[in-house]
């Protein structure tokens, strides 16, 4: 990619696939010139619906989703997409600033959100990051792991609490994994962002504050006096399962 070492040489950028949700035309044909020049290859749809046909027929290493689409919203196809087992990285593209929008889109099963209107070159920077995030193992521990009524088992990805499956998105997972990993650890909210979702922090980023978040409403027995995904005042958090 012009010259930047390449982030798996066994796998060029070339095979990297993208799908594309945009419905606005200028946007799809900017968006798809600079990530084919950048050596992608991009699919690209215009509505909710087609969205959703196409992630289910066609393979796709990255979607990159607009909120605001005709036939069905980019929140709609986020929560169907999550629903239907589908674990693609997911970047949701809104020209909403309201942070509640940008929350629910992450509790929803986002990976990332960009704000319109945004700069190129931090878009491909997430999308490297996230690309390169996917290729990367889910499990960071081996076996199983157990706190207070969760039991984890890395092998196949399950995780339970009394007993009763919870479901995670793959961050979710690859959050905790990392947490239970460095168990006992101070971990500050860039260090998270650098090391879970691969890229360097913004000062006004909250995603690792809503993942914990979720964490903490799924493994919690009470979610506002959390025991074991415990907040370091201005500094991070420190799990202490």
């Amino acid at each position: 990619m012009r010259g930047e070492p390449a982030l798996e040489p066994a796998k060029p950028a070339t095979s990297r696939r993208i799908l594309l949700v945009e419905d606005e035309p200028s946007l799809v044909l900017t968006l798809t010139d600079r990530l084919a020049s950048e050596g992608y290859q991009v699919d690209s749809v215009g509505d909710g619906e087609a969205a959703l046909v196409h992630a289910g027929s066609r393979f796709a290493d990255l979607i990159i989703l607009d909120v605001m689409l005709p036939e069905k919203n980019g929140l709609d196809v986020c929560r169907e997409l999550r629903h239907q087992g589908v674990q693609t990285p997911i970047l949701m593209l809104t020209a909403k600033a309201q942070v509640v929008d940008r929350v629910l889109g992450l509790k929803l099963g986002a990976d990332d959100y960009l704000t319109k209107p945004f700069e190129m070159i931090e878009l491909l920077a997430r999308v490297e990051a996230l690309l390169r995030r996917g290729r990367t193992p889910v499990a960071l521990g081996e076996g199983t792991y157990s706190f207070g009524a969760v039991r984890a088992d890395f092998r196949s990805a399950d995780v339970r609490r009394d007993g009763r499956p919870v479901s995670l998105t793959a961050l979710e997972f690859k959050l905790l994994a990392f947490f239970i990993a460095h168990r006992g650890e101070l971990l500050t909210r860039e260090g998270l962002l650098d090391q879970v979702w691969g890229y360097e922090a913004t000062p006004v980023t909250r995603t690792v504050d809503v993942h914990v978040a979720s964490l903490r409403q799924k493994l919690e027995r009470n979610p506002a006096r959390p025991e074991f995904f415990l907040t370091v005042h201005r500094l991070g958090y420190k799990f202490v399962g």
